[in-house]
């Protein structure tokens, strides 16, 4: 049986690189007493595929995991058993069945929601300039910026890649950008190619991001995208 869960990371879990929670996971499921299924072959590992990796000092409220598990109980009771066995800044927020021929994760995300402020000490001076100013910005056709490589650079529109942005309260934007194997942005580099625009610096510890959601096509509506965590059912 395959399963996904939605699970957050917050507070000092931020810190944790993607490799690290992943061994994280592989102790939760032991101590939560999952019974969660193991490769074969001379060095068994948990089979077990994570969506998308969320960049070291991110929070979220939307990371996925997917497992396969030879019994469950329902998704009531592993919430509970799993979130027994978390550490603070970390949280189990679904656990729902899949079908049978449901894609893992990783292969279809293509978007992800994200919320963005100002450290303290980095906001702008001026809000309603920077913001009216950054909106006006995204009304341009083409967005160009230099993108490293291992071995090169080279110069790519990010245009087409920011899906929605817009001003929230107190001060936040929201984003909406490509994620995924096939096109992937980081919302830091939507701020940095405005500011660049603005001959303005950017620091990179001037902005708290926070991941909400994770996003894929629907089965039957491609062109729909929905939240990962709807692909699958609660278990009764």
């Amino acid at each position: 049986m395959k399963i996904r869960i939605k699970f957050a990371k917050e507070g000092t879990m931020k810190f944790i690189g993607h490799l690290d929670m992943m061994r994280y996971f592989q102790k939760i499921m032991r101590r939560a007493d999952v019974d969660i299924c193991y490769s074969t072959g001379f060095s068994p590992h948990q089979i077990m595929s994570f969506a998308a990796p969320l960049g070291v000092g991110m929070e979220s409220r939307g990371e996925y995991v997917d497992i396969e598990v030879k019994s469950t109980d329902s998704s009531e009771e592993m919430l509970r058993r799993i979130n027994e066995v978390m550490v603070d800044g970390s949280e189990v927020l679904s656990y729902r069945a899949l079908p049978d021929d449901a894609s893992n994760a990783m292969s279809i995300v293509s978007a992800a929601d994200y919320r963005l402020r100002f450290r303290e000490g980095y906001e702008p001076e001026d809000w309603r300039d920077f913001m009216d100013g950054l909106l006006s910005f995204m009304k341009q056709e083409q967005i160009l910026i230099l993108k490293k490589t291992k071995k090169s650079e080279k110069e790519v529109d990010i245009r087409p890649m920011i899906y929605e942005l817009h001003e929230e309260e107190n001060h936040a934007i929201f984003l909406n950008v490509a994620t995924g194997s096939s096109a992937n942005l980081k919302p830091s580099a939507v701020i940095q190619a405005y500011m660049d625009s603005r001959n303005l610096p950017l620091s990179e510890f001037a902005l708290m991001i926070t991941r909400l959601e994770v996003y894929a096509p629907k089965k039957e509506d491609p062109s729909t995208l929905i939240p990962l965590e709807e692909f699958g059912e609660d278990i009764k």
